[in-house]
């Protein structure tokens, strides 16, 4: 497809070496294929940023730019055919009880057997395909000779990257009866786990942000191509990982991601979370995209020490959702922020020191998380380590502060403090927690079923300012049974 006009100034206008003034070049002065731009466009990305692919996405002239190296390209044909274009990567896991037999299907409509495919995520399997390809899923059993004979479980024709889920994990049942104890166990070691770490980054222990508009594209693309069955399947969740997310309640749903394109992704990240924290980071995890639905909670919680200094949340994306469910963030003083996000919209915050959760239900519809995270080069220790000179002073005490907006306004400075500094996310209650005890608390008043509870936030105010802990919150933490989820 040729662009021209505005369109044709909107997508290649941003590149140094095009002149987009002078319109498209017309045949006369295009001599050969360097003459020439071209880019590879993805296919259900948002409108408002379809304009803006990721750089290795354009062939400028005989040249790609992959990261920021700048790559020739001899021919269109080898753009076209590589992965700025039409090779993709595609994952399999196989959640059914037997193994999976995996056939491309040739140009002359016969199967070409590919692979086994194990049972379970851990069996997960990763090719390099291309856009047109076709792959059959047959059983395993009965016919072990054939099995082209037996059941064809799924027919998959490639169009994007993506991971694909034959049959889908179940999740164990939970009875309801020993929830209740197992939170409160939960908030006892996360409190616990959350003092441990000495290390900061920020005055408050996270910040809000936004994602540079190739990024979201990009992003959005993916979920888009992968939002629905069978590439979306429930996330593996059950007693061994704790009640970070109330599973046995609500739907929780996952989307991986292929490894190529989760390391570009997290590269492109780590420039925007090194730049807010000031400190060179090491990549260390990408958690693929949740999908919570409604009723969904998340638990206040820390992420794992040695691996989870500095994170991102990403918003993918929303759906019919009519009430902002707001992400709940602790900073350095524990005092409660209620962030509000939109599509696109990033928190970067201090995931292995700052309690973060979503104890508010989800009211309606579907809300799509990215996590990346990140630590100090070199340093799986860091969280044992003192300051260094020159880390920006934690922001402790901002004098006395009142609510002057409404109590359902977030992210808009419904209360004021003192000190400016403390930003528009404090939480209308005024909540601030002083021990395990509260974060219980604050579950069980924010969870669907009131208890006739009622959070006293008279003397709000004079709990901003910090005060001294008690003697069973300067325990040293023994190892705990849980690491925590990957969120936020």
């Amino acid at each position: 497809m040729e662009l021209d006009g505005e369109a044709y100034s909107s997508v290649f206008g941003h590149l140094d070496n095009v002149d987009t003034t002078k319109g498209v070049p017309k045949d006369d002065e295009a001599q050969t294929f360097h003459d020439c731009t071209a880019v590879c466009l993805e296919m259900g990305t948002p409108k408002s940023v379809v304009a803006r692919p990721l750089p290795h996405r354009y062939w400028n002239k005989g040249t790609k730019n992959d990261e920021e190296e700048i790559i020739p390209i001899q021919s269109i044909e080898r753009f076209l055919t590589s992965d700025s274009c039409g090779q993709v990567e595609y994952g399999f896991t196989n959640y059914h009880t037997n193994i999976v037999k995996l056939y491309w299907i040739g140009n002359d409509g016969k199967p070409l057997f590919n692979q086994d495919l194990g049972v379970g995520e851990r069996e997960t399997s990763f090719i390099t395909t291309f856009i047109g390809h076709t792959f059959h899923f047959y059983d395993s059993l009965p016919n072990e000779e054939d099995p082209t004979q037996n059941e064809l479980m799924y027919v998959l024709n490639v169009e994007s990257h993506g991971v694909v889920g034959i049959k889908n994990h179940k999740q164990p049942y939970v009875h309801p009866s020993g929830v209740v104890k197992e939170v409160e166990r939960t908030m006892e070691s996360e409190w616990k786990r959350h003092l441990k770490v000495k290390r900061t980054f920020s005055p408050l222990g996270f910040d809000k942000g936004r994602l540079p508009d190739d990024m979201y594209a990009s992003l959005s693309s993916y979920y888009y191509n992968n939002r629905n069955p069978p590439h979306k399947v429930l996330e593996e969740w059950g007693r061994h990982k704790g009640v970070f997310v109330n599973y046995w309640e609500t739907d929780v749903n996952f989307i991986q991601i292929p490894w190529h394109l989760k390391k570009r992704w997290q590269t492109r990240l780590l420039r925007l979370v090194e730049a807010w924290t000031g400190v060179e980071l090491d990549i260390t995890d990408m958690y693929g995209m949740r999908e919570y639905t409604k009723g969904a909670r998340l638990l206040t919680h820390v992420d794992r020490e040695s691996t989870h200094a500095a994170s991102l949340i990403v918003n993918i994306a929303q759906e019919d959702v009519v009430k902002p469910w707001t992400v709940e963030v602790y900073d350095h003083a524990d005092r409660l922020h209620e962030v509000v996000m939109e599509p696109g919209d990033i928190v970067y915050y201090e995931s292995a020191k700052c309690l973060h959760s979503r104890n508010t239900p989800l009211e309606s519809g579907t809300y799509i998380n990215l996590f990346t995270h990140y630590r100090p080069v070199d340093d799986p220790e860091w969280y044992l380590r003192a300051n260094p000179e020159g880390t920006p002073s934690q922001l402790i005490d901002v004098g006395n502060c009142k609510l002057t907006g409404k109590i359902d306004q977030y992210s808009q400075g419904a209360v004021t403090c003192e000190k400016s500094a403390i930003g528009p996310h404090l939480s209308p209650t005024m909540f601030k927690a002083n021990n395990s005890a509260d974060l219980f608390q604050w579950w069980k008043i924010v969870g669907p079923e009131d208890d006739g509870t009622v959070l006293d936030t008279s003397d709000a105010d004079d709990d901003y300012v910090q005060e001294s802990s008690s003697d069973d919150e300067e325990e040293e933490s023994s190892s705990d049974d849980y690491e925590g989820g990957d969120e936020l």
